[in-house]
């Protein structure tokens, strides 16, 4: 019998509970001391004994071996380590790090919930599991479809189960993006006096970046004299140009001569690597507090202003789309729902009526 976290109750048998874990590209066996045990495990090929972590690892490709010297026994096993298969093949279609992450997420916490290893699974463990989404977790309809196409990838195209495809998609929620104003945004970029952290707040309004891209960015990608930004394998694995606005510009000269170059045009205590994303969304968080914005916004809320002002400065829909980076025009008509263009010129029918407001009338109850 196996055991996933804490699902399966432990039988009566007092035989001492085996632990079955991963790191890197081993499985590592953790027991209390047992010579049958010790035994067994020196069966098996390419086995190593680690004293300072007091247990053992074995190949990947020995699991089957393990699992058959072991049968009987009480055995815990992490679900990462039926992963494996999984993270090899998103990595091998190059598949994007956040993607990779997310599919090995929502298929570790399936297993966790089921209580059960891959080829033990049904149709209803995955129904549950999606209801138990829903239900405890409150999860939007984005996230379920997330965690439908983390399981369709592994169960249907790894392991070639078809009963996965049995799962009904839930319609996506129609959420409109919060956008900020000019004046919010002026007020954003005003509150921020580090050089560096106000470049990276107007390059991502001024050229519509996501955080993931303008972390990311090498000096070379900033194209001077067409004014124009290189993003390369963006969402979706594509590159694409963004504009390179003057003011940005203006402020990136002054950033790199305070600050020098390096191979990132963002790098972080560590110049060989770039700053991380969680380094920038709180580089928005605090400017957002200090500007006193009410609105509950992200970083990605930039993106989504740059989007909308240039709509409501009469930008072609099909050029916002292309700087964005759409794959779909679907994506990007989402900011004709909440741009003021064309709404703003629709006068309220209240406004025809003759009713005075404040000071303009008098109080019927006095």
């Amino acid at each position: 019998m196996s055991e996933f976290g804490h699902r399966r109750v432990a039988d009566g048998s007092g035989q001492p509970k085996i632990k079955i874990g991963w790191s890197g590209e081993r499985i590592t066996v953790v027991f209390q001391y047992n010579p049958d045990y010790i035994s067994n495990m020196k069966t098996i090929k390419g086995y190593r004994w680690h004293p300072e972590e007091k247990c053992w690892s074995v190949p990947y490709p020995e699991l089957q071996r393990l699992l058959s010297i072991f049968d009987g026994n009480r055995l815990e096993i992490d679900p990462e380590v039926w992963l494996y298969e999984l993270e090899k093949e998103l990595l091998r279609r190059k598949y994007s790090p956040k993607t990779v992450k997310a599919y090995l997420y929502y298929n570790k916490e399936l297993l966790r919930f089921a209580g059960k290893n891959p080829s033990e699974l049904e149709n209803k463990d995955v129904k549950e599991y999606l209801f138990h989404l829903v239900s405890e977790k409150e999860a939007a309809a984005s996230t379920l479809n997330i965690a439908i196409n983390a399981l369709k990838f592994y169960y249907g195209k790894v392991l070639k189960k078809r009963f996965i495809y049995e799962v009904v998609r839930p319609k996506k929620d129609r959420r409109l993006p919060v956008v900020l104003n000019e004046e919010e945004i002026s007020s954003i970029l005003s509150s921020t006096n580090n050089i560096k952290h106000k470049l990276i707040l107007m390059l991502i309004y001024s050229a519509g970046l996501r955080v993931s891209e303008v972390v990311s960015l090498k000096s070379e990608d900033i194209d001077e004299e067409r004014k124009l930004i290189y993003i390369r394998r963006a969402k979706g694995r594509k590159d694409r140009y963004t504009i390179l606005s003057d003011v940005a510009l203006r402020m990136m000269k002054i950033y790199i001569n305070e600050y020098g170059q390096s191979k990132w045009l963002f790098p972080g205590s560590d110049r060989e690597k770039h700053i991380t994303t969680r380094t920038v969304e709180k580089i928005f968080s605090d400017a957002c507090k200090r500007a006193n914005i009410k609105k509950d916004v992200t970083v990605h809320s930039l993106r989504h202003s740059f989007a909308t002002h240039l709509l409501e400065s009469g930008t072609d829909l099909r050029y916002i789309q292309e700087l964005l980076g759409h794959k779909s025009s679907k994506t990007t008509e989402i900011y004709t729902h909440v741009s003021s263009r064309d709404i703003g010129r629709i006068k309220s029918p209240l406004d025809n009526l003759k009713i005075g407001v404040g000071g303009e009338g008098g109080h019927e109850d006095g």
